[in-house]
Parts: C-alpha cells; sequence; structure tokens
C-alpha cells in the first residue's frame, strides 16, 4: 500500500473532487487521496459500497467487510463513483 503519492500526481487536488455529490443508492469505490487524511484502515481502500445517506460533509458508505455490512463515514474526496454495466 501506497503511503504517499506518485510524482506525477503531486499537486493541487481539484475542487471539484471535494464538492462531488452523490445520491441514495449510488455505488461508489473507496479511492483513498494521500493528501489528505483518511482516516480508517488500508484494508479500505478499493472496497464498493452504497450510499446510504449524508451527514455534514461526509457520505454514510455501506461497505460488506467479511461478509458482514458495516457503515463508514467517508468525505467525498476519497471516494469515486462506479457505474454498474448491465
Amino acid at each position: 500500500m501506497l503511503k504517499y503519492k506518485a510524482v506525477r500526481t503531486k499537486g493541487k487536488i481539484p475542487l471539484s473532487r471535494y464538492f462531488q455529490k452523490f445520491k441514495e443508492g449510488d455505488y461508489v469505490a473507496v479511492a483513498k487521496e494521500h493528501s489528505v487524511i483518511f482516516g480508517y484502515s488500508n484494508r479500505l481502500q478499493g472496497r464498493t459500497g452504497i450510499v446510504i445517506g449524508k451527514r455534514g460533509e461526509a457520505y454514510e458508505v455501506k461497505i460488506k467487510d467479511l461478509n458482514k455490512p458495516k457503515t463508514y463515514m467517508i468525505k467525498p474526496i476519497h471516494l469515486k463513483k462506479v457505474e454498474l454495466v448491465k
């Protein structure tokens, strides 16, 4: 697991990443932004889940962890929207 950003990805983070909007029921993947404190363990990186709601500036995301559903409060800078293939 990387602990720092690659040389070509360093620099200012786009403001659109901070202000992403998600709706209830959207599928999102956890993509940790290394320049902002994450606050959870590294094993959450790359997991996908469903947005349940919003609390303050963070989103409630329901993620399965070893077949047990858990709810995490994650800021939008650490989330990416996932499109389901039909």
